[in-house]
């Protein structure tokens, strides 16, 4: 009920939320993974995966494992809203090089990492509306 109520008041405007949580028995394959989700992998009460396209715009699928026994390792969690909270920050290695914290759905980009290209295809340095940008542990 509350995720249905969350994208209805994203759909308005109501809710600034970049990512959702859906929640699926077993791994998804890439194809499956849509915009403005967080699939969250729980198997038989098992938590494993975590998957969301990267908000640096490159489209790539990052699987974030949530494994206890693997290291790295990461922990989501969910409000009401479906709103997920992933920890640690996620720091991609690929050419996107994208650094961001996952908090109540907004992504909120850390000082070295690379926030989304523009419209005009070109990073001209300058934020995108509603793009928040961490700064020694606070929020700017």
């Amino acid at each position: 009920m509350g995720t249905l109520l969350a994208r209805l008041l994203r759909k308005l405007g109501l809710l600034r939320s970049e990512l959702l949580a859906r929640t699926v028995p077993q791994y998804l394959n890439t194809a499956s993974v849509q915009d403005g989700e967080l699939v969250h992998v729980v198997d038989g009460g098992i938590e494993k995966w975590a998957c969301f396209r990267c908000p640096g715009g490159c489209g790539t699928v990052i699987p974030l494992s949530l494994n206890p026994k693997r290291r790295p390792r990461w922990s989501v969690t969910s409000d009401w809203l479906g709103r997920p909270t992933v920890t640690p920050s996620v720091h991609q290695t690929n050419a996107c090089a994208c650094h961001f914290h996952i908090r109540r759905g907004r992504i909120d980009w850390c000082e070295d990492g690379r926030p989304p290209e523009r419209a005009g295809g070109s990073d001209d340095g300058q934020r995108v509306p509603g793009m928040r940008v961490a700064r020694r542990g606070r929020m700017a």
